[in-house]
């Protein structure tokens, strides 16, 4: 790995944004040369509510197949596309080669997603030469280890090196595009407000109704004029959102490539669940609230923490005028002993629900605080609690996290085992 000096200033920063096209889509392909020249998706469990398409490879995108959209339309467009299974475990390790390729040109390297990380390569230039030379080299090595092409944003901070990723690199040939600060004003503000790093659908049908057209009509208006106007339109708590809009759109950013972002302490830790089916029964809820509480309390009790606070959200069907809520309480004391906290689940649980079909449901723990310091009571013995989730969890940890379930997991109801099978929703 390659160390690099810091730079204290930071008007002559090199930063690049890494995007790695149909990240999903490039890896099965790099796997399966059989598919070379054929369209591939990857995509959710058809027979399960996740069967949307995660990834599409630009053949199947050349047939109009879209990231997000359900696999049953993106076979209408392309009946010859070959679907894959997500698995993300494997997905995961190829990240995690391309990153440590990335850290041979910088030790400057910050994770922005799965498929995207910023490069600080400013101490890197004498060494490895100009950035246009650093990040085709980048290209091809990763090309050459990984079969995933990589699209590359360079610029003078971190929000510009996103919008040359996002606006030209993926779009032109060479896959790389250079935007300096100086031509902001030139190459960024006569693009349409709706390529704006931040900017969605609705963000967008916004600055409509402003008479913001283009990136250029929001960086040019005052900023005390534009938190006024979102103050009108979206409420006092506005500034903030507004501050950030238009300092995208000047390509303002002081922020520093941080490497191990993900490092810092958490604020909470939660899971949530799409159920598979709609759930109406008092017993098939129970089961999938235990089921949460104990992934949520098993993260905590393995990151060494206790929460005060737990918050349930649940989202009931239909999907198109959903009801639902997310409410919290404090708890007596500070814990992650999973049927404390799970009587606590129950409690908030049931006293919002409006026994409409449930769709989904989350809980979460926060105010965290270091597990090593608990509250002892008289009613329960504590060490013995621990010692036997310990025992638990490391059973949990060698042999899979469905190596040993509750009962109630293993009804019709249960979702523990298929969980297991699962990162982040998707299958490993």
């Amino acid at each position: 790995m390659l160390t690099s000096v810091s730079t204290s200033n930071k008007s002559a920063r090199t930063i690049m944004l890494a995007d790695c096209q149909s990240f999903y889509a490039s890896v099965e392909k790099a796997d399966h040369p059989e598919y070379k020249n054929k369209p591939v998706a990857v995509a959710g469990d058809p027979a399960r509510r996740s069967g949307i398409i995660l990834a599409a490879c630009p053949i199947a995108k050349s047939y109009g197949v879209t990231t997000a959209e359900r696999l049953g339309e993106a076979l209408n467009k392309c009946p010859d596309l070959v679907v894959v299974r997500p698995r993300m475990q494997h997905y995961i390790d190829v990240s995690l080669m391309i990153t440590q390729i990335y850290e041979e040109y910088t030790d400057l390297v910050e994770v922005f997603s799965i498929d995207e990380q910023f490069l600080d390569v400013s101490a890197s230039l004498s060494i490895f030469g100009d950035p246009v030379t650093i990040a085709r080299s980048i290209q091809q090595k990763v090309l050459r280890q990984t079969g995933v092409w990589v699209r590359i944003g360079i610029s003078s901070n971190k929000i510009l090196a996103k919008i040359a990723t996002d606006i030209w690199a993926k779009k032109n040939e060479s896959g790389v595009f250079t935007l300096p600060a100086s031509q902001v004003e030139d190459l960024l503000w006569p693009q349409p407000v709706n390529k704006m790093f931040g900017v969605g659908s609705r963000m967008t049908a916004h600055f409509t109704r402003f008479g913001m057209h283009t990136i250029g009509d929001i960086a040019r208006t005052p900023l005390p004029r534009l938190k006024a106007r979102f103050r009108a339109y979206f409420g006092k708590q506005s500034d903030i959102h507004a501050e950030v809009m238009w300092r995208t759109a000047n390509g303002l950013d002081e922020s520093v490539v941080t490497p191990k972002t993900f490092d810092t302490p958490p604020k909470s830790i939660g899971h949530m669940m799409t159920l598979p089916r709609d759930y109406t029964k008092t017993t098939e809820v129970d089961t999938i609230l235990l089921e949460l509480t104990e992934e949520v309390c098993r993260d905590c009790r393995r990151k060494g923490y206790m929460g005060s606070v737990v918050t349930v959200s649940c989202m009931c069907s239909p999907y198109e005028a959903p009801t639902g809520f997310s409410r919290q309480m404090k708890m007596p004391d500070p814990t992650n002993h999973t049927n404390t906290v799970f009587k606590a689940v129950k409690k908030l649980f049931y006293r919002f629900w409006d026994h409409m079909p449930v769709r989904r449901l989350g809980v979460t723990l926060s105010q965290l605080t270091n597990d090593q310091n608990y509250q002892l009571t008289l009613f329960e013995d504590q060490e013995k609690i621990r010692s036997l989730e310990k025992a638990t969890d490391l059973i949990k940890d060698r042999y899979g996290s469905s190596a040993i379930v509750r009962a109630s997991s293993l009804t019709a109801a249960g979702q523990a085992v298929e969980r297991s099978l699962k990162i982040g929703g998707h299958y490993k």
